[in-house]
């Protein structure tokens, strides 16, 4: 797993272009389960079932990095992984396992989920999720 000092999972997206390149950097760097699919609803279960990632002292946190380049080039599929990493957060909110997402600007400051653009978008349907190939 890629961690941060703190314990922290780092997914660094940094030269991410595309879904198939985001997807197998989300195999490398969290060292997701063999069951994981390779597309959205199997990240979403792995997000959901953390069974693969031990809890730390202070919970589990999932930073992403390096997120701009991909964001710009894939718009569709960008708003699809925010909606995958708003949902595991929801999923897990106040419960003792809790799981935070932060999603890193390039500037100084640490965004939240919600200054990271990650806060629920209800002008998108159901539809946007199944993104195929």
């Amino acid at each position: 797993m890629t961690t941060a000092p703190d314990g922290t999972l780092v997914l660094d997206l940094t030269g991410v272009g595309d879904r198939q390149t985001f997807m197998d950097r989300c195999t490398e760097r969290l060292h997701l389960p063999d069951w994981f699919g390779r597309n959205w609803d199997a990240l979403a279960d792995c997000l959901t079932d953390l069974s693969w990632w031990p809890t730390g002292p202070a919970g589990r946190e999932l930073r992403v990095t390096g997120w701009q380049e991909y964001a710009a080039a894939k718009p569709r599929e960008w708003r699809i992984v925010k909606d995958v990493l708003r949902d595991a957060e929801t999923f897990w909110r106040d419960t003792d396992t809790e799981l935070r997402v932060l999603v890193v600007d390039a500037g100084p400051a640490e965004p939240g989920l919600e200054e990271a653009g990650l806060e629920e978008d209800t002008n998108d349907g159901p539809e946007d999720r199944d993104v195929r190939p």
